[in-house]
């Protein structure tokens, strides 16, 4: 499908560019399928085939592509390696992957290359594996969890409605080892727009190029988004361009949706799911504004939402739908462990769904800590928090404690050129909209809060932070 997609595209956007890399040079459709075909026929030469992994250990490069669409014409695997983890991760995510060959630099994909080889023709296989998708590796062993072609086509439907055309200029803001680039590969090639590559992702340079190229959508990760509104030559930059903005991978409170439709003049929309279920849960941009502050929205065509394990009206969240992963790489029990008989995905998400129909998430099931037997879901307190004036940024973590169990601490970052709040200021601001109990007990002042190698949350440093 993912090869299939590519050629077409080449055929229809030809000369068009399809990436712009760091480094200023471009390619253009038709280049990126030749480079693939020659690279699919490098790999066959060297003994690649059906069934066997790549590991892309990339940086952002529009080689990235070529080597995935490679072996997907070949039958193998690609498993994205997120160069910003650590070596020791690293090393883990291979140990997991086991892969027939490695790529490291832009320079390898390219030495590849074997004009005029040939590749054994594929039998049509909508279950052939076509991406291993890692989940973090911050916490135990990494799980890689297996799409194939058949979720890569319903992704691709969702999100394209089989529609060729229509896209524009926009830049790659997230590692291309995550979720979104490896299974919207083949939607963005069929919009046929232009996708500027930031080798590491800045605040300032992003909205440069949002300027500068006059794009008009944002997407990313709501860390992101509250950098770039940080930024303190945010109003220099001529924004006008942007008719929407898209958010997922991550909570947004509703202070930040807010300020994002405020401040760049453009609707915003909340995209959901998790890693192992391809596709989830949104809202609509013509819908109320209320929907994208307090919710995640409602599912997708095609997709089933179902709360399990009750506790009251909150429940563990649980997805299906042809996007759903095949399965943890070399894994079955965890597998077993994470998708239900019925073919449900569970998230380890806990919300609950409102009288309009909206998922509303509280938090994690392993995040939820309990204070004198209530429990407290640290979203929940964070998305209050977050609209106080003083704070930019703000997270909740558990500290054990002799009397309650546990208690919350604040770990806040305090808006630039302003004064701390300090905990009594924090549940002054907080006591009208939370019970007593989810109030934070303790404050942590910090300059930034810990994040992933996917600019996400780190709980567990958190955790770190707040016990030391």
């Amino acid at each position: 499908m993912l090869g299939a997609v590519a050629k077409e595209a080449a055929e229809r956007f030809g000369d068009t560019t399809a990436y712009v890399a760091p480094d200023g040079s471009t390619m253009s459709y038709r280049e990126l399928d030749l480079m693939a075909d020659e690279v699919a026929a490098g790999m066959a030469e060297r003994g690649v085939g059906e069934g066997d992994v790549i590991a892309l250990v990339l940086p952002q490069c529009p080689e990235y592509f070529v080597a995935y669409i490679a072996a997907a014409r070949v039958g193998a695997i690609t498993a994205g390696v997120n160069v910003r983890l650590s070596a020791p991760e690293r090393t883990a995510v291979l140990a997991t992957a086991e892969p027939a060959m490695v790529i490291e630099t832009p320079a390898a994909v390219r030495e590849l290359r074997a004009p005029g080889g040939s590749v054994p023709p594929l039998a049509d296989d909508p279950e052939r594996p076509v991406a291993i998708v890692f989940t973090s590796g911050t916490t135990g062993t990494p799980k890689g969890a297996v799409f194939g072609h058949r979720q890569l086509s319903f992704i691709t439907q969702t999100d394209t409605g089989g529609n060729w055309g229509g896209g524009g200029t926009t830049f790659a803001a997230t590692s291309f080892a995550h979720l979104g680039p490896m299974t919207k590969l083949p939607g963005s090639l069929m919009r046929g727009g232009t996708t500027y590559i930031l080798e590491r992702w800045r605040a300032s340079d992003a909205l440069r190029m949002v300027a500068e190229h006059r794009m008009s959508n944002i997407g990313g990760i709501p860390t992101q988004v509250a950098l770039m509104l940080q930024e303190p030559d945010f109003d220099e930059f001529d924004l006008s361009s942007i008719k929407a903005i898209v958010l997922g991978g991550g909570p947004a409170t509703p202070a930040l949706v807010r300020e994002a439709r405020e401040r760049f003049g453009a609707p915003v929309a909340i995209r959901y799911s998790c890693t192992e279920a391809g596709i989830g849960i949104g809202t609509a941009f013509d819908a109320p504004l209320e929907d994208a502050e307090v919710s995640v929205g409602r599912p997708h065509a095609g997709v089933d939402l179902e709360l399990r394990d009750m506790d009251g009206d909150v429940g563990e969240v649980c997805l299906r739908s042809p996007a759903v992963m095949s399965g943890y790489w070399g894994a079955p029990d965890l597998t077993a462990a994470t998708i239900t008989p019925d073919g449900f995905v569970r998230t380890g998400d806990l919300g609950w769904i409102d009288d309009a129909g909206r998922l509303r998430l509280v938090g994690r099931s392993k995040e939820m800590y309990v204070r004198g037997g209530y429990n407290v879901y640290p979203m929940e307190v964070e998305a209050v928090l977050a609209a106080h004036p003083g704070i930019a940024d703000v997270a909740i973590a558990p500290r054990a404690d002799d009397v309650m169990g546990e208690v919350g601490v604040a770990v806040v970052v305090p808006r630039e050129g302003g004064t701390a709040p300090t905990i009594d200021d924090l549940r002054a601001y907080a006591e009208d909209r939370l019970a007593r109990y989810k109030l934070p007990e303790n404050l942590l002042v910090v300059d930034a809060l810990p994040l992933t190698a996917m600019e996400k949350l780190d709980r567990k440093a958190l955790a770190a932070m707040v016990a030391g």
